[in-house]
């Protein structure tokens, strides 16, 4: 059986594909070398999902956030190798997964709006290019981490609207204090910053929400898309939560760039387990 993961820094999907062809699933806890240790994704990975079918893997794909360089993609497979020992394992970067569920084999520019915010230009075989990723506090523009960090900091500075402002506080009882401590004392500051998109998202209809999306989206063009060679003729695609619950604003960013956006998806992990079908 084959084993594929598609990680973020908040989630990971999981699929199996089966001798039959079969495909079963499993969503959990997402993983970033770059914030755990090997030890700290092992013991996240040993649920009952995996650990039950530990036997039965023969190959694993992994792709994940964070998994760039080969320091940090030994790191991952070393996390697996305390579950999977005789498994084969290949770990690959997330524009991977973005790049094969989105373009295919044909060429165009793979990018990633989820909880971080990553991009590549691509040939239909191979990334040729791609721009810095530094995470969450030096980059991730247009992801989720970048959009809550901005909404979070207009909260504390008294700049968000009244009625905006007045609804966190009800729903998340939230204060400067409660802020600061999750950010700078608690673990995973980019994920709790991300967590306030689904807030905004819903309430995109009142301008201060809408132009958050779409000047964070700009601030992403102009750092990865904008960069890449004939970026305004070839088809953009995105993958992650953030790109797809807010298509229309980004779909309205990038036509006010001249930019032709193609697919929009929530996830790749569709189009990675028909990739790796084909390998049975």
């Amino acid at each position: 059986m084959i084993l594929i993961a598609d990680s973020g820094s908040s989630k990971t999907d999981w699929r199996v594909i089966h001798q039959d062809g079969k495909i079963s699933q499993h969503r959990g806890v997402g993983f970033n070398p770059y914030y755990q240790t090997s030890e700290e994704m092992a013991i996240q990975m040993r649920h009952d999902f995996l650990v039950n079918i530990e036997s039965e893997i023969s190959e694993i794909y992994y792709y994940g956030a964070g998994c760039s360089s080969p320091e940090r993609k030994f790191e991952v497979e070393q996390a697996l190798r305390t579950i999977f020992s005789k498994a084969e394992i290949t770990v690959d970067h997330d524009l991977a997964a973005a790049a094969h569920a989105t373009c295919g084999h044909q060429a165009g520019i793979a990018c990633i709006l989820g909880t971080g915010s990553n991009s590549c230009d691509y040939d239909g075989k191979n990334i040729i290019d791609s721009r810095p990723a530094p995470g969450y506090i030096l980059g991730d523009e247009g992801g989720g981490g970048y959009v809550g960090r901005k909404f979070l900091r207009d909260f504390i500075n008294d700049d968000l609207p009244s009625e905006i402002k007045d609804e966190l506080i009800d729903k998340f009882h939230l204060t400067a204090n409660t802020i600061q401590e999750h950010v700078y004392r608690k673990p995973f500051p980019n994920r709790y910053m991300a967590s306030f998109c689904r807030f905004i998202t819903e309430r995109k209809s009142n301008p201060y929400c809408y132009n958050l999306f779409y000047d964070s989206f700009q601030d992403f063009f102009d750092t990865h898309v904008c960069r890449y060679q004939n970026h305004l003729e070839k088809p953009v695609n995105f993958v992650g939560s953030i790109a797809y619950y807010n298509s229309d604003i980004l779909r309205k960013a990038a036509i006010d760039r001249g930019l032709n956006v193609n697919i929009i998806i929530e996830s790749p992990i569709a189009g990675l387990t028909l990739y790796h079908q084909e390998k049975l």
